[in-house]
């Protein structure tokens, strides 16, 4: 009753400027992301209600050579997260449980190797095994005739303490994934105030 939540929420997504001048003139859309390393699984990926946080990962794709992103931008949208795997809600981290218990036992018979969370850091950025997870779920309950997830809400906790022995992280943020494109209802360019 409670995973379809109510109201809009804004989510941010940084790339490059030409895409967003595309995706405002209705050009095109923003593309769905299906790495294995997506912790979240499939889909387009938004900070929610940070557009510093997307602008920052923009810049930080930017530097990395084989980028696309030569001019970092920042577009905004509106989003009805409609039937969402929301983990910020106790009971669905158990079906995120069962995710694993079926990937694993999938994978066990077919004799191959789980994959793992990994990185250079302790955030292991590359979450293969989440990610592995996260669309075991979501086609278990396909394959049973369930109601599919439309988006996915997580918190990932990032980057170096803010101090010492600390809970916060420099980077910490609440990242959705858009499974389904009906979620977002439009797009828009942030504004840009100059603030006391």
């Amino acid at each position: 009753m409670y995973t379809s939540r109510t109201g809009f929420i804004i989510g941010f997504h940084g790339t490059d400027e030409s895409i967003v001048k595309a995706v405002i003139n209705g050009q095109r859309e923003l593309k769905a992301s299906n790495n294995s390393y997506d912790w979240l699984g499939n889909g387009i990926y938004f900070w929610d209600n940070s557009p510093s946080r997307a602008m920052s990962w923009a810049q930080e794709l930017s530097k990395r050579k084989e980028s696309k992103i030569k001019k970092p931008a920042v577009i905004g949208a509106i989003i009805d997260l409609g039937y969402c795997l929301d983990l910020l809600d106790y009971k669905n981290l158990d079906l995120v449980k069962k995710g694993y218990s079926i990937l694993k036992t999938s994978l066990s018979k077919s004799n191959i190797k789980i994959p793992i969370n990994k990185g250079n850091t302790t955030d292991l950025l590359q979450r293969e095994l989440d990610c592995a997870v996260i669309e075991t779920l979501h086609k278990s309950i396909k394959l049973t005739g369930g109601k599919e997830f439309e988006s996915v809400r997580g918190v990932f906790w990032e980057g170096e303490e803010l101090y010492p022995n600390a809970g916060f992280r420099e980077k910490d943020h609440i990242q959705i994934c858009i499974r389904n494109l009906n979620c977002i209802k439009g797009y828009f360019l942030p504004l840009k105030r100059i603030t006391d």
